[in-house]
């Protein structure tokens, strides 16, 4: 048995919040008979089997009584190629920004827009992780993932994997599967995803009329460094309430009494409103309290300034939750997974 097992194992580096709460007991899973081993120690230590990829859609807020499985498996692999299509496998513990950066290397075309995303390949399932107007689901083409009440190992395609808005199986049965590699369709000519009007227009201050796959990338990585702090200078998850989906009533009677509502009509007649816009305008952007805060050039962001504990930052976001509903009669719905 190759898994080395840890026990009372610091979590603080492997939670991009900095949070510092222990694993009952952890270990790092390179290859899929590493994950059969965990399982089979899970059952043995008699606890639950706990997931991780890069941490950075997790909130904890208590020590881990389970086993902590860190999915580090790393490789990149091109397994079908056509003229124009080109199917793209990546294990589950690959980094994802550096995963793209790849891809933009052999001339792909399809995760421009998810540049400088943190987390790993197998962990971007789980939230359906989008930006700029681009989801996985948008280039999705399969994944592998083990049964953790079973053991076997199954193929999910994109209609297995219930896709949704920051939403997926793998989150609505979290711990169920263990995600082992992910695949995806890219191209090496396609269309590139423009309509965000802060990449047109970072594009156009740099006289880029004809952009590439690369441009956009830079683009992307240029505006999420101004307005998302870097989690290796300052704890955090990211995003950390979904933009709520209301109805176009509820969105217009809001417009009416603030007519700079940031609001985006839906396909299907509903109104995705901007959370980071309610959030502000409730007076949270900058806030703190001790060292757990709210950034102060991105009110989406919840910030761990050093010591906060995983308690307060969510203590922070169940007092903006609460004054954001009695202001506006909207619910403010959390993005991370907390424990």
């Amino acid at each position: 048995m190759s898994l080395i097992l840890a026990s009372n194992q610091s979590l603080k580096s492997y939670n991009t919040f900095a949070v510092d709460q222990r694993a009952r007991f952890f270990a790092s899973a390179k290859s899929d008979e590493d994950v059969r081993d965990a399982l089979a120690q899970a059952r043995q230590l008699d606890v639950p089997l706990l997931p991780i990829g890069g941490g950075s859609n997790l909130l904890l807020t208590r020590d881990v009584s389970a086993l902590v499985l860190h999915m580090a498996s790393r490789g990149i692999r091109i397994i079908d190629e056509s003229f124009e299509r080109v199917l793209v496998e990546a294990e589950a513990g690959e980094p994802w920004h550096p995963f793209v950066l790849w891809t933009l290397e052999q001339g792909l075309v399809g995760l421009e827009n998810l540049s400088l995303i943190p987390g790993t390949v197998g962990a971007s399932p789980i939230q359906n992780i989008g930006a700029y107007g681009v989801e996985i689901k948008d280039v999705f083409a399969g994944l592998t993932a083990m049964d953790s009440q079973s053991g076997v190992i199954r193929e999910f395609t994109l209609e297995d994997c219930a896709f949704d808005y920051r939403d997926s199986l793998f989150k609505q049965q979290q711990g169920r599967y263990l995600i082992l590699r992910v695949r995806f369709q890219l191209r090496r000519q396609a269309g590139l995803h423009l309509e965000y009007g802060p990449i047109r227009q970072r594009l156009a201050e740099q006289g880029i009329a004809t952009p590439s796959a690369q441009d956009v990338s830079r683009a992307v990585c240029a505006i999420r460094s101004e307005k998302l702090p870097d989690p290796q200078q300052l704890g955090n998850a990211g995003s950390f309430f979904k933009n709520p989906l209301v109805s176009a009533a509820v969105a217009q009677a809001l417009r009416e009494s603030h007519s700079d509502l940031v609001a985006y009509p839906q396909a299907d007649g509903q109104v995705k409103l901007a959370a980071g816009w309610l959030i502000e305008k409730a007076g949270w952007k900058g806030f703190r309290d001790g060292d757990a805060g709210v950034h102060r050039l991105q009110a989406l962001v919840l910030v761990n300034y050093g010591r906060a504990t995983g308690a307060q930052l969510l203590g922070l976001a169940r007092r903006i939750q609460a004054d954001v509903l009695a202001r506006f009669d909207v619910v403010l719905e959390i993005e991370p997974n907390v424990l």
